[in-house]
């Protein structure tokens, strides 16, 4: 037949994609499985008395609290709220207006009584001129920084410079943090002297109840969009992260929330200019580790240690999750020097390979999969047994995973209450492998051909 040398090629690509779906199924399921025991352990050990400690006598480091914020006018009360509440003895709060262009700067100034003083000059990053600097009449540990708009970056950056303690944690200024937050991440530095960074899960906040600038009831939102994300964050964050975790393998905490050490941040030169500059921080972090040959650890807080709000529109969603998509082929093509790099351990060998085959080139190889089953399934060459695997791994696995993912979810502090939220995500789970998934799929396809495109885009945001 004339087509079969076009066909063969087709019927390889769908065996090499039938492949990649058992390898990262398998994985997930591997690092769900991970989780699911450390999880366990943390609900009955009495991690409370721990924190208790560490709160009672002087067994910590000081912190600053970064938050850029730009065009945040809805949400900066709540969140600079839910700052000075926290657990923690010794820390300060600096707020980044990074040339918003509504009222978040005229809100936070009159909300908290702020006034100006003198702008620091020893600054070790360079970042956007700095226009103001206000402090708290009421507040002594709260400042906030008024600069040209620069990007979240450079936001950090300059209140980097300006911290004044040991530590650093960056959030966004959307997010809600847990009174004992800081605790939790604290108690990593306390336990292992050698970890450089912590991170934390995140939790979201649509369709929860929010009272006193504190989460006070968990929800399922009614929204289809709101519901999907819940879902995915519960894998991503419990099964991915605290897997990776456990082999000193983290390259990645959220911006959402991170602790690390700042000397080490400073010698890496800050925030770079990037798409994904979280992502690329870490791994410059690491990277700096091994090259000096500094002993070093990267740990995990499974317990929601923050709150923020995802996208309630698939319009802001698709943009959200093309912005991260660039940003993660950005930091592998930055640091392809590293990729299968003995000298850079399991982060050179195993996991920069993993994101590269399995995360930046997935939607490429799922592109290629479906169309090469689709082809030879019009060609009358489909092979029942490989179109029946396709399906299991999918779709029947995927709902198996979300599953999983929901029993993760009993083991957290704020669980969701009720059997209504419960099956509601029972439902979503069923749902998701046919409705969001594929809509994904398709944007990070388009995303991974278009990751030079700077371009962040706006996601809209809801008064909390």
């Amino acid at each position: 037949m004339i087509f079969s040398p076009f066909l063969s090629v087709f019927e390889q690509i769908q065996y090499f994609y039938l492949l990649y779906l058992i390898v990262t199924n398998v994985s997930t399921m591997g690092m769900t499985w991970i989780t699911l025991k450390q999880m366990i352990w943390y609900y009955f050990y009495d991690i409370d008395t721990l924190l208790y400690t560490l709160y009672r006598t002087k067994v910590y480091t000081p912190i600053s609290i970064l938050a850029p914020a730009y065009n945040e006018q809805e949400t900066i009360i709540s969140s600079v709220y839910s700052l000075l509440r926290l657990d923690f003895r010794e820390y300060e709060i600096i707020i980044i207006n990074d040339g918003s262009k509504d009222e978040t700067l005229e809100r936070v100034v009159q909300h908290f009584n702020l006034h100006e003083v003198a702008v620091p000059t020893n600054l070790r990053l360079e970042h956007q001129e700095i226009r103001a600097v206000y402090k708290s009449h009421e507040h002594s540990n709260l400042m906030v920084i008024d600069k040209v708009n620069g990007g979240k970056s450079d936001a950090l950056n300059a209140a980097i410079n300006i911290a004044s303690y040991p530590l650093i944690c960056c959030v966004d200024a959307d997010t809600i943090l847990e009174k004992d937050a800081i605790l939790y991440g604290m108690s990593k530095f306390v336990r292992d002297r050698r970890i450089v960074a912590v991170g934390g899960a995140i939790g979201i906040t649509n369709g929860s109840v929010i009272e006193d600038h504190q989460l006070v009831e968990r929800r399922v939102p009614n929204n289809l969009v709101e519901g999907f994300q819940i879902l995915e964050y519960l894998r991503g964050f419990f099964a991915g992260r605290v897997g990776w975790q456990n082999y000193n393998g983290l390259i990645l905490i959220s911006g959402a929330f991170g602790i690390f050490k700042k000397e080490l941040v400073l010698t890496v030169g800050g925030y770079r200019h990037a798409i994904g500059e979280d992502f690329d921080l870490l791994i410059r972090m690491r990277r700096h580790c091994y090259e000096e040959k500094i002993d070093h650890k990267v740990s995990f807080v499974s317990q929601i240690l923050c709150w923020t709000q995802c996208p309630s529109d698939y319009g802001s969603l698709l943009k959200q999750r093309n912005r991260w998509q660039r940003g993660l082929i950005e930091s592998l093509y930055y640091h392809k020097k590293m990729l299968f790099n003995p000298k850079y351990g399991i982060v050179g060998l195993i996991v920069l390979p993993y994101f590269l085959f399995i995360e930046a080139l997935g939607p490429i190889i799922t592109f290629l999969g479906v169309i090469s089953i689709i082809v030879l399934y019009v060609f009358g060459f489909a092979n029942s047994y490989a179109i029946v695997i396709f399906f299991l791994l999918e779709f029947a696995w995927g709902i198996m995973l979300n599953i999983f993912g929901l029993y993760l979810d009993l083991f957290t502090k704020h669980t969701f209450t009720g059997y209504k939220a419960h099956f509601k995500l029972l439902l979503l789970s069923f749902l998701e492998p046919f409705i969001y998934k594929p809509l994904l799929k398709a944007e990070l396809f388009m995303a991974t051909f278009n990751f030079m495109n700077s371009n962040w885009g706006e996601i809209k945001r809801k008064a909390l």
